[in-house]
């Protein structure tokens, strides 16, 4: 049976903790061993909020673990030589034009117009890079087209080849079972479609999950996909393979192209994805990976995965909860493909770094939850607050303490924190009555505490310019700092729209602000 883990302790990291640590001691007896956790995320467009719990989760795992004393890899696979399926939605820079590389690696597409960047795969990891440091994620990461296209998996694709039987054998047994359930799906899909679009949309997940198995070609299965050498495309049929000399000749449908190689030495292609994850896991010695509920379902690319890893590859299926889905407040579950999906970069300009880290670390990660860009956002940071007084005076629970803990710190240190953590509704409200005019701020911050005034407004930062983005980029210009619906990612007022009332005099700041911002009210 897979290794599928389900925690049922309040503290689910440091449960998660004991088993990967308990399992790779099993693995190595009698030595303190290398722990390797692992996460994949797709560049293949914007990386979401949905995608952070992907590394949010083994990193969480991880840290508990280097806590304990223990050496640990968090490997982030960036799957950039997975092919361009479909040009993304809302993508700036980007027009129907793209859609001429579908097809082609990730690496091999050019970047949106005006980028910075080599390729589309470069310009999607660098903003996830930039919020993972932020972040204070730790980890290793692995280009996997540096890793086909160096030959560092040539052995194992041949080996895959040799037993390419088995592995359509073992396929097989989840092509019948699902024939039924896929039809039930689209069936649900036709009926569902209107209603609950981009929770469906949200259901496909990276696209991985519904490559094809390598089955299908006329001369029998291939679980490996050449890139043709004509048009740079996956739209090849293997039509014959010599297990003695490793000549492997393909061609292609979209160009006409076709070649014969000696796959020993080619290093234009890859495994299919059934068979390349579960390749990843024995190369990798992984001992825990989550996945999303469209890789954890039956017939799925996990579940086939544990028997490919153990039958074909020697290896064992790491332990790998699944993970919920993560929304936004207002919004449907996410799917980049929809375009206009928030990512860390957008949740981190309106929230502190250890607020967002633990969102996702006092939730089990079978547990769904919502990250909140409208007026949402004001009650996570009085809940916030309200746990961090609940810390300072030792009536904090233990779970919450944990998931406080994990927040604001992580192995290597304390994560940057606003020293004077001023209520987030107030300074909103604040920064819209004054437009951002920092010596007006200044003052009116000042006079609603006089007895503690700030000195400086470094003091009540960064908390401060994550209002001051929140109220500019998501309420609307007639909502105000103190209320009224979220815009969405991008869709709050221009900089230009806030009232410009820097004229008003002190009292009637005051006023204002105790008013929006509930100011004096009980916690």
């Amino acid at each position: 049976m897979p290794i599928v883990a389900q925690s049922t302790e309040t503290d689910w990291v440091s449960r998660f903790a004991d088993d990967v640590i308990a399992e790779a001691e099993r693995r190595a007896p009698g030595t303190k061993p290398v722990v390797v956790v692992a996460s994949g995320l797709s560049p293949s467009g914007p990386i979401h909020l949905g995608n952070l719990r992907e590394v949010m989760t083994p990193h969480l795992v991880a840290d508990e673990i280097r806590r304990r004393g223990y050496e640990v890899r968090h490997l982030i696979s960036w799957d950039d030589y997975d092919r361009y399926r479909k040009v993304p939605a809302g993508v700036p820079g980007t027009d129907a034009s793209w859609a001429e590389h579908i097809g082609r690696p990730l690496t091999s597409v050019p970047a949106p117009a005006g980028s910075a960047y080599p390729n589309w795969a470069e310009h999607f990891k660098a903003a996830m890079t930039e919020s993972l440091a932020e972040l204070g994620v730790a980890y290793d990461g692995i280009s996997q087209t540096e890793q086909y296209t160096s030959g560092a998996y040539r052995e194992q694709i041949l080996h895959a080849m040799r037993h390419r039987a088995d592995i359509d054998g073992i396929l097989d047994r989840y092509r019948t079972k699902d024939k039924p359930k896929t039809a039930q799906k689209q069936g649900q899909k036709q009926g569902q479609k209107k209603a609950e679009e981009a929770e469906l949309e949200a259901a496909e997940g990276s696209g991985a999950a519904a490559e094809d198995d390598g089955g299908g070609g006329s001369a029998g299965y291939f679980p490996y996909k050449p890139y043709c050498g004509g048009c740079g495309k996956d739209l090849t049929t293997v039509t014959a393979y010599d297990d003695a000399t490793t000549e492997l000749t393909y061609t292609c449908a979209e160009c006409g192209f076709s070649e014969t190689v000696a796959l020993s030495e080619f290093n234009r292609g890859k495994l299919v994805w059934k068979v390349d994850w579960p390749m990843r896991w024995a190369y990798e010695g992984v001992i825990f990976e989550p996945s999303g509920v469209d890789h954890s379902s039956p017939g799925s690319s996990f579940v086939v995965g544990g028997q490919i890893v153990r039958e074909i590859f020697d290896g064992v299926q790491p332990i790998g909860p699944m993970y919920a889905f993560v929304g936004i407040s207002g919004m449907a579950k996410m799917s980049s493909s929809k375009g206009g999906v928030p990512t860390p970069a957008d949740a981190l300009k309106i929230m502190e770094a250890p607020l967002l880290r633990w969102l996702y670390a006092r939730r089990r990660p079978n547990q769904s939850f919502k990250i909140a860009f409208d007026q949402e956002i004001q009650r996570l940071y009085d809940e916030w607050d309200a746990l961090e007084r609940k810390v300072a005076d030792g009536s904090v629970l233990p779970a919450d303490a944990a998931a406080y803990t994990r927040a604001t710190t992580t192995a290597a240190g304390e994560l940057p924190r606003t020293p004077r953590p001023l209520p987030y509704r107030t300074l909103a409200s604040v920064v819209d009555i004054t437009a951002g005019a920092e010596e007006q701020t200044l003052r009116i911050l000042s006079e609603l505490d006089p007895e503690h005034p700030l000195s400086t407004l470094a003091e009540a930062r960064p908390r401060l310019d994550r209002a001051e983005n929140w109220i500019t980029s998501q309420v609307p210009a007639e909502g105000g700092g103190g209320g009224g619906g979220g815009a969405g990612p991008g869709g709050g007022r221009a900089a230009g729209s806030r009232r410009r009332v820097w004229w008003w005099t002190p009292a009637r700041c005051r006023t204002r602000v105790r008013a929006a911002s509930g100011w004096g009210r009980p916690p």
